[in-house]
């Protein structure tokens, strides 16, 4: 009896640390192509008749079939067999490709490897856990194959298939084991791509202290205002750390609080621990495709601004929006008027930034909603701005290393009739490390009893006693 090769065994761990030497990525790509059609054949239009399992058996099958007819074509053209140990490796990457991510597939993996950045198939840079930003091997033969594999990738898509292609030039894409993928094409010289790969999803914010991105006393700010149930957004540039800061800030939410997710793409996978966080709600945007009916909306379309007011009927406890970046922000001050204890995330240079950046946001929503209005209900609805910095250093390797930590929060109340709101430095910035201690407003001594640390922070901030 033929043994069968390690990622041809049904429900076979399949390796990904040979990486991507002695792989021949243009016959992998022909191969998945072949293997993709014989796919479709046999499923038919019902794929949800077999399940993943059974669909990557099948496959599995399939591959071996076409492995050894090229091998047969090979010895029949006068050309050497391959070594069992080329076919095995062969066989793996066309397996990738069908069911996972192709070449990208190792990169995933790799748990030292936090973001993927590609921009063209040859010019790849891996943002690494620990800071630092080193150059990669190409993930394509030539960008033509790279946008193939990308078309595949977003069509393959069982839970939420989405269209990219010369009308729909971006792709926004929930990948297995929940890393983002975003990526252009046709609308830029060369293929660009972002894989954001989570690597901190069960964090706390005593795991960020020691990490350096804030200090013990913030953190103890910080958890005591989840648990008084103020409303937070968090604010910051790409790739600063929001998604985990948030992540840490939901780890203080009592289990027996009902939660409610709002995401564009699942990232903070706050459903998928049951053990801290036992009743999640989660909702996810969906793009519509096809021509824009009456109304101006795509078939299919699902909107943020929708899942917040459908989830008005699911009795939440808390509203926790992945990111605000239009006039779903609407939505989410009527989530925060019903129920205090929101967390947000936001785009923004500076808390302040971000204050102004959200009233933009309101304004979106149509004419109706004036100037005026939009700073009213952003200062009476948000109680604190929790903004992070980041920077991006050359290491002198030839790579970059980047830091992130907590540059300040900010309380906002209702005020200052030019601007429409106030704004008190909780912890102010501090040059090259985390904020420190900065002004306290009275009605904020109260946390105390859920946790603050009260006097190391007046210590800090120079205040001597209480």
């Amino acid at each position: 009896m033929t043994q069968l090769p390690s990622w041809a065994a049904p429900h076979a761990a399949v390796d990904t640390a040979s990486g991507p030497g002695g792989v021949d990525w243009s016959m992998v790509a022909v191969l998945r192509a072949q293997a993709s059609e014989r796919l479709s054949a046999a499923l038919g239009e019902d794929r949800t008749r077999l399940d993943r399992s059974a669909q990557q058996e099948l496959g599995r099958a399939i591959i071996l079939e076409l492995l050894q007819a090229e091998a047969g074509d090979r010895l029949s053209a006068g050309e050497p067999a391959w070594p069992l140990a080329v076919q095995d490796r062969l066989g793996e990457a066309v397996f990738h490709a069908l069911f996972g991510l192709g070449r990208l597939q190792p990169l995933v993996d790799d748990d030292r490897i936090e973001n993927i950045i590609i921009t063209g198939h040859d010019r790849v840079w891996l943002e690494r856990t620990d800071g630092r930003t080193v150059a990669g091997e190409p993930v394509a033969d030539s960008d033509a194959e790279l946008v193939d594999f990308l078309v595949f990738l977003a069509s393959r898509s069982e839970v939420n298939a989405r269209p990219f292609s010369p009308a729909v030039p971006r792709l926004h894409l929930r990948l297995d084991g929940g890393a983002r993928l975003a990526a252009s094409a046709w609308v830029t010289p060369r293929p660009s791509v972002v894989i954001r790969r989570h690597r901190l999803q069960s964090v706390t914010l005593a795991d960020l202290v020691h990490r350096g991105t804030l200090s013990a006393v913030a953190a103890s700010f910080l958890a005591a205002a989840v648990k008084a149930r103020l409303s937070i957004v968090v604010a910051g540039p790409q790739g600063a750390g929001k998604t985990t800061l948030v992540r840490a800030l939901c780890a203080e939410i009592p289990p027996w609080e009902a939660i409610g997710t709002f995401e564009t793409e699942y990232e903070l996978h706050l459903h998928e621990m049951s053990d801290r966080h036992p009743i999640v709600h989660a909702w996810e945007a969906r793009p519509g495709s096809g021509e824009r009916g009456p109304d101006g909306r795509q078939a299919g379309e699902f909107t943020l601004d929708e899942a917040l007011y459908d989830s008005f009927r699911f009795n939440l406890s808390r509203q926790i929006v992945g990111e605000v970046r239009g006039r779903e922000i609407l939505a989410m001050i009527k989530a925060m008027e019903s129920g205090a204890g929101s967390i947000s995330t936001t785009h923004a240079r500076h808390g302040e930034a971000a204050l102004r950046k959200l009233v933009t946001c309101a304004m979106e929503a149509g004419a109706h909603v004036t100037h005026d209005y939009a700073t009213r209900a952003v200062a009476e609805n948000i109680d604190l701005v929790v903004q992070l910095h980041l920077s991006t250093q050359p290491t002198g390797s030839g790579g970059f290393r980047r830091d992130r930590w907590l540059a300040e929060i900010l309380a906002v109340t209702p005020g200052e009739r030019d601007r429409g709101y106030a704004t008190t430095h909780v912890f102010r910035p501090a040059a090259g490390q985390p904020a420190v201690a900065g002004v306290l407003p009275d009605e904020y001594r109260s946390l105390e009893q859920y946790g603050f640390d009260l006097p190391t922070f007046y210590a800090e901030a120079g205040g001597g006693t209480l």
